[in-house]
């Protein structure tokens, strides 16, 4: 900082409001998407995208926050991102059909990408070396407040308000924090004369953009039937390729080839990205699950969420005492064995769940992730030299949330094709013929209008069920190969 710093504690108060709003938003929206699907007039598949275009944006934007920082100084930037946030959640709540309210949130994905690490980096500048582990304590601690607010907070105001109010919330907060930044925080330096390795980072956004469409577009246009699909999957592959040959290639890129050539880095990060597809995606299925076929309303399904925030605080804290005692592998295997048992159960659910099972499920989600999370950052810098500390935090955070989009855009198209395959498997017998069908009378005989139409919607709700049951299903099976990732490890790098 080139000014005194003054103030400290408000400028905390402020960074972390900035830091709560982009956490909340990758959350608060989850239990909405029922309410959204009728009001912008979409599919259960493409509901999703309201989700996946705000993460992969915000994925994509995160590479360049540390050169804009240098470059156009801390404040500017902070600011700038802050004021483009609030104005692109009030156009995300304004939004009358589902292009407009992709195009919004890829925006604000984009403006909000930057306040976790520059919240982050503002409370290590301003707090002396002896207090920036407290400092951090209470930024971790602001970070696991979304989880907990957000489906609580998105169902209270979807259920008394209405949808929309998810995104207007942000503007009173916005305000405010803009304000106490303004006047309090101090400029940093800025360095006009800094490169950015724009073509990397071109080809890279390219690749993973056209990815990501593939996915979300696919179902929708029948795959590879579709030029468009065969034309976007051409654009990944070659941006893809691209990146990779410029990153190995480039005399300065700007993801350095040497990350991966640490062991410890690169399996914790694919750890990483495994372990995000999985939770984000449960998030968005479970939502949807609770409203549409357990009956709960929006209020209740928010709070049947928020016990997983609680699980992962709860693990945090489990291990902050055992974490120097135990073998890091250890604690990692236990919650990828948790996550996947608590998968195989929300595999069995139907929709008559209890309430207390939901909640206590959550729970042991929640502190599953946490065991996962904390002993994977911590191998992930136990070999990595000092320099490229920076440059690794960004790597995680982007394969993170590139992770998190792959995983609801996966999870929203098989979603849909086995609702459209279990509702063709099971009317296969419901047919005229069937006697079974005529005991209830004419009220159920698929001969007529009205009995055809009771029986589809009967036939609906069960392949929703079963869609639903192996969605999950699958999403246990993911944590087999990532407890086998840890084989990859020794024991040197989980006790450093």
């Amino acid at each position: 900082m080139t000014e005194p710093v003054r103030h400290r504690l408000l400028i905390s108060i402020f960074s972390m409001m900035g830091t709560l709003m982009q956490v909340l938003d990758s959350t608060i929206a989850n239990v909405a998407l029922p309410y959204m699907q009728g009001s912008l007039n979409t599919t259960i598949d493409q509901i999703s995208w309201v989700l996946t275009s705000y993460v992969i944006a915000s994925a994509i934007a995160t590479a360049p926050v540390g050169w804009l920082s240098a470059r156009f100084g801390r404040k500017n930037l902070y600011l700038t991102c802050m004021i483009g946030f609030t104005a692109t959640s009030m156009l995300c709540g304004a939004a009358q059909s589902l292009s407009q309210m992709v195009l919004f949130r890829i925006l604000q994905g984009c403006f909000g990408a930057a306040l976790v690490p520059l919240s982050q980096a503002t409370m290590l500048d301003i707090y002396p070396a002896e207090k920036r582990s407290q400092a951090m304590a209470a930024f971790g601690m602001g970070v696991m407040i979304g989880p907990i607010l957000g489906p609580t907070l998105g169902g209270y105001l979807t259920d008394a308000y209405d949808w929309r109010w998810v995104f207007y919330i942000n503007l009173p907060i916005g305000i405010i924090a803009v304000t106490g930044l303004a006047i309090f925080l101090p400029r940093a330096p800025r360095n006009d004369g800094l490169r950015f390795d724009w073509t990397g980072f071109t080809v890279l956004a390219m690749g993973v953009g056209c990815f990501q469409l593939m996915l979300d577009r696919g179902q929708t246009e029948d795959w590879f039937n579709s030029r468009e699909i065969v034309i976007e999957a051409v654009i990944a592959g070659l941006g893809i390729y691209l990146f990779l040959v410029h990153m190995f290639t480039a005399q300065k890129p700007f993801i350095p080839p040497a990350l991966f050539k640490d062991r410890y880095f690169a399996t914790a990060t694919l750890l990483m990205f495994t372990t995000n597809t999985v939770m984000m995606a449960s998030s968005a299925l479970i939502a949807p699950y609770l409203q549409n076929l357990s009956g709960h309303s929006v209020a209740e399904t928010g709070l049947l969420m928020a016990p997983r925030g609680f699980g992962t605080m709860a693990a945090m804290l489990f291990i902050a005492r055992m974490g120097g005692r135990v073998d890091q592998r250890k604690i990692m295997a236990m919650g990828l064995a948790i996550l996947g048992v608590s998968m195989f159960d929300m595999s069995h659910w139907t929709p008559d769940v209890s309430g207390s099972r939901i909640a206590i499920t959550m729970v042991i989600q929640g502190f599953s992730m946490g065991c996962i999370w904390n002993p994977v950052t911590v191998i992930s810098f136990t070999t990595l030299p000092a320099h490229l500390r920076g440059d690794a935090t960004a790597v995680q955070s982007l394969c993170r949330n590139i992770g998190a989009a792959i995983g609801i855009s996966v999870t929203a198209f098989t979603l849909a094709r086995n609702i459209q395959a279990s509702h063709a498997g099971l009317a296969a017998d419901l047919t005229p013929f069937n006697r079974l069908l005529h005991f209830g009378g004419h009220l159920a005989d698929p001969a007529t209008h009205q009995g055809a139409a009771i029986l589809d919607a009967m036939v609906q709700r069960q392949a929703l069920i079963i869609a639903y049951n192996n969605d999950f299903l699958m999403m246990s099976i993911v944590s087999i190969p990532a407890l086998l990732m840890l084989l990859l490890l020794r024991r040197r790098g989980g006790q450093a």
